[in-house]
């Protein structure tokens, strides 16, 4: 199984995160997104996540979407992946957001 970590490491619960996973010992690509932006191919699946904006950013504030339109949502996370929560954790065509971080347990196989 292969694991995807929408990582910031100046953001704590993305930092508790990639812990879990290296505590646990998983295999995983840790994808910086701010750097990197978000991959294409990520993007369906990001879209259906609730709460996948931190719509509490002066950026997305300043114009907010119809968070309902996955197109929209979807423009928005490829132009301002700043605006994207995080941590993330994606495998096998799931996703889970890492608030709080524990979440992303779900998505590893039971110990």
């Amino acid at each position: 199984m292969s694991y995807r970590l929408y990582h910031n490491p100046r953001c704590s619960k993305s930092r508790q995160a990639l812990s879990l996973l290296q505590i646990r010992k998983i295999e995983f690509d840790e994808y910086r997104y701010l750097d990197l932006g978000v991959k294409p191919e990520d993007l369906e699946i990001l879209c259906k996540l609730d709460d996948i904006i931190r719509t509490g950013d002066a950026e997305y504030k300043a114009s907010p979407i119809n968070l309902e339109d996955q197109y929209e949502v979807n423009a928005l996370l490829q132009t301002s992946p700043n605006l994207c929560q995080r941590p993330i954790l994606i495998a096998n065509g799931k996703a889970v957001i890492g608030r709080p971080p524990e979440n992303i347990l779900t998505l590893l196989p039971e110990a």
